[in-house]
């Protein structure tokens, strides 16, 4: 064989041996893949192609005592505008006439939409935001805009959803119902949305998402997907007509008196079931805003109101009765090394102990108590401690202030803690707390706990029912109740809450007025700054409902005693809860609405919940309410007037259209 033949026969066996050899390592390299790796890299090609997506849960709602809306969840667009993608034809036929549309609807020229179109087009921004937090019929509105029908691609319209928990009651009642909170979102810790967040925000799910394209994902069937459990609703005994009634009856106390904060709660007497809540705290700017749940949270020395609780201890030890005299001297007396005055120039002189609580003697009851019980100090607050006034009360709200009572031996304790205790200083208590006393008084010494709940629901079946809770069922004999209900009642006919009386409505309750600082004399006289307070309850006879307010640093200048300053907002309460006839005629005209969806709270609550591809009837349900509803069932809403839906366009029954309009004329 000739050389050369021999050369090209031994390089075509070397390329053969080596085409062989990468076929062997390729053959190795895929049963690795195959059979050693392959579950690796199944799994990479899977994660970029595959997703299990959180499905979130729907929130439950929170409602009042009738049924009305306190908290709800609803969607909430952002939109904005890709201009990369729209073509330069379709750009510059819409400008002009998307630019008109934008200028009605979000109120700037259209020159100003022209101008920031154009320049998203020259900087080749794809992510122009257009608007945010729109609502559903909104979001339709825009969506159907020049250049914006054309879609995603030709119009380079982008939305993105959320949803946003709402207060239709706006600002009123905030603290008590509670907000998200800013830093976490999806997590609520004050009020009832953070008393309630696990009832509330119900189990999310999980779904397989399969990618199709760049960006664009599909759901796939997955044997291991999970729904989503919706949260359950939570039904509280907040009542709006007496939550709006307290918190504009605060508010306007506060402006009166310029004071820095203050809060109000109206409980109902049999039941403990809290009606109302009304927290208001000064801004910077000098308005008024929920700033801090005080009525709950904060703990401070309730002065005079305390003096009810010190009495009661008395009577009931029988150390003391109604009629007893105390000597009060001309006003001004020293005991222990500290100075006790009262606000009368030249005192009271000689007066019985029911007296002393009528006319809110400093003198007399650091006297009375001091006496009957310097030699054995620990049986005063030994019977406190027997009624719970040392301990939180246990509610489920987040942030129960703590309560303060000395006994001897603490390190707050001197010869003259006991004096001091008695009128309301050296200790101290929530409002809260103060009006579960003065609430136990009313309901003849049953002491129940304040609740908040009603119920929990799922869709239309009760979860869990709260009933009242008996704390103590009798605090008192009745003797000792019933003396306490006389002078309370004695206080608004002829005592330091005579201001208060009125020939037609009977009340009954006790001032209170405190030295903040009281016990630094120098610090207070470069600050004179006062806490006002009033907490009693209404009818005087066989009362309903308890309530108590208190206000902190009202301007001295202008009045800081308990009967000047939270006193009328007390008579205010009662009076327009109980008399106040425009506030009937309100609740007479509803029931003329639609009187069995308001009477009937089942009825109300299973048309609010209702989901349904037919259109609900809403005639009788507030506005804001009817617009939650529908919103949520894909209509756009069209509000004309105010108050409650008189009149639907649509009419009930008929078939839901995604985005179709309805028009609502409000009372």
């Amino acid at each position: 064989m000739p050389n050369n033949e021999k050369n090209i026969l031994n390089r075509l066996y070397f390329v053969a041996g080596g085409m062989f050899l990468f076929a062997l390592l390729i053959a190795v390299k895929l049963i690795d893949i195959q059979f050693i790796e392959g579950d690796a890299y199944r799994a990479l090609a899977a994660k970029n192609t595959t997703k299990n997506v959180v499905i979130p849960a729907n929130r439950g709602n929170v409602y009042a005592d009738d049924g009305s809306l306190l908290a709800s969840s609803v969607p909430k667009y952002e939109i904005r505008f890709d201009a990369v993608t729209v073509n330069k034809k379709d750009f510059d036929e819409n400008l002009v006439p998307l630019s008109k549309e934008m200028s009605k609807m979000f109120g700037k020229p259209a020159s100003y939409y022209q101008n920031i179109l154009r320049k998203a087009r020259s900087n080749k921004n794809r992510y122009l935001l257009i608007a945010k937090r729109l609502g559903y019929s909104d979001y339709i509105r825009v969506k159907k805009m020049p250049l914006f029908r054309k879609g995603p691609n030709r119009g380079g319209f982008i939305a993105e959803s959320s949803t946003v928990r709402e207060h239709p009651m706006g600002k009123i009642a905030e603290r008590l119902v509670g907000n998200e909170d800013r830093n976490t979102p999806g997590h609520y810790s004050v009020g009832l949305e953070g008393a309630y967040h696990e009832q509330l925000s119900g189990k999310e799910g999980r779904r397989l998402k399969q990618k199709i394209s760049k960006g664009r994902w599909k759901p796939v069937y997955d044997e291991n997907q999970v729904e989503p459990q919706d949260g359950h609703d939570v039904i509280s005994t907040i009542n709006v007509n007496m939550q709006d009634i307290a918190h504009h009856a605060l508010l306007k106390q506060l402006e009166e008196y310029q004071a820095d904060h203050g809060s109000v709660i109206v409980m109902e007497v049999a039941t403990g079931e809290i009606k109302a809540v009304a927290n208001l705290g000064k801004s910077r700017n000098g308005g008024y805003y929920e700033r801090l749940n005080y009525a709950v949270g904060e703990s401070s020395e309730p002065g005079s109101t305390f003096k009810t609780i010190a009495l009661t201890v008395a009577l009931e030890h029988k150390v003391l009765d109604t009629a007893t005299v105390v000597d009060t001297e001309k006003g001004s007396v020293r005991m222990y090394g500290r100075s006790i005055s009262d606000s009368k120039r030249g005192g009271y002189g000689e007066i019985s102990a029911a007296k002393a609580l009528e006319v809110s003697s400093n003198i007399g009851f650091a006297r009375m108590i001091d006496g009957a019980y310097k030699d054995d100090p620990k049986k005063f607050t030994d019977q406190i401690k027997k009624w719970n006034l040392h301990q939180k009360i246990g509610i489920p709200i987040m942030g129960e202030g703590e309560p303060v009572i000395p006994e001897e031996g603490d390190a707050l304790w001197s010869k003259n803690a006991l004096p001091s205790i008695s009128y309301g200083y050296n200790l101290q208590m929530t409002p809260l707390q103060i009006l579960t006393f003065y609430n136990a008084i009313a309901n003849n010494g049953t002491m129940v706990k304040p609740h908040f709940i009603k119920e929990i629901r799922s869709w239309n079946k009760q979860v869990e029912v709260f009933k009242p809770e008996v704390l103590i069922p009798k605090i008192a004999s009745q003797t000792t109740i019933n003396k306490i209900q006389e002078v309370l009642k004695n206080i608004v006919l002829r005592g330091t809450g005579k201001s208060l009386y009125s020939e037609n409505f009977s009340m009954a309750g006790k001032t209170g007025t405190a030295r903040i600082e009281y016990g630094n004399l120098e610090l207070w006289l470069k600050d004179k700054k006062y806490v006002s307070s009033f907490a009693g309850y209404f009818p005087a006879e066989n009362p309903k409902y308890s309530c108590i307010v208190v206000i902190h640093k009202p301007s001295a200048t202008k009045g800081y005693y308990g009967a000047d300053v939270t006193g009328p907002v007390f008579k205010r309460i009662a009076q327009k809860i109980y008399t106040d006839s425009p506030l009937r005629a309100e609740v007479a005209a509803v029931d003329l609405i639609d009187q069995a969806t308001k009477n009937d709270f089942e009825s109300y609550y299973k048309k609010a919940q209702q989901r349904s591809v037919k259109i609900p009837d809403v005639k009788g349900m507030a506005g804001m309410d009817a617009v939650a509803l529908l919103e949520n069932l894909g209509l756009r809403v069209h509000l004309k007037g105010n108050g409650t839906v008189r009149h639907q366009s649509l009419n009930t029954g008929e078939k839901i259209k995604e985005g179709q309009e309805i028009i609502l004329h409000l009372s």
